[in-house]
């Protein structure tokens, strides 16, 4: 995984939202699609750029793709964020 395409997912509101809407399961591009008011070409760009930072999994069923959250990934960041904050530290001004 490389955060940098990880980070530049995740900095756009809508690839955002998609990934919310895969929490409770795989959907079809047709499904997210509905959610929002624009094109199933920009819709297949913001999917393009999460398989790319591999957030979702796609997974071809007959005549459907589906899309799953990649959790392992979700969870790599969220250990690195972790470990970037570390213990609690109290920082004392002087």
């Amino acid at each position: 995984m490389g955060f940098a395409e990880t980070f530049k997912a995740l900095s756009d509101p809508i690839r955002r939202e998609i990934l919310m809407m895969l929490r409770d399961g795989s959907m079809s591009a047709g499904e997210i699609g509905v959610h929002f008011d624009m094109t199933g070409a920009t819709i297949s760009y913001h999917l393009k750029i999460l398989k790319k930072a591999e957030l979702i999994f796609e997974k071809k069923e007959k005549n459907y793709i589906y899309y799953t959250l990649n959790t392992s990934v979700v969870e790599e960041v969220m250990l690195w964020l972790s470990e970037l904050k570390g213990g609690n530290h109290d920082v004392k001004e002087e």
